[in-house]
């Protein structure tokens, strides 16, 4: 699957910057730099897809018509 987010990335008070995604609610990062900030974020939302994937495809029965939806 391939998308694409908004990013919003701002420093960190502490050092290094916070990113978030606003389409994604849960979905953030953090890193010593923008770059590092945007590949955790990255990170996050693959691993909140993949865990709602997971869990919508355990309760499937068998016979459930698996399709594709372009947006």
């Amino acid at each position: 699957m391939k998308g694409e987010f908004t990013a919003i990335v701002e420093e960190a008070p502490e050092g290094g910057y916070w990113a978030i995604c606003p389409e994604l609610p849960g979905a953030n990062g953090q890193g010593e730099t923008v770059d590092e900030a945007k590949t955790s974020l990255r990170d996050a939302i693959r691993l909140i897809f993949e865990d709602r994937l997971a869990d919508a495809r355990g309760g499937l029965p068998e016979d459930a018509i698996k399709t594709v939806v372009a947006v």
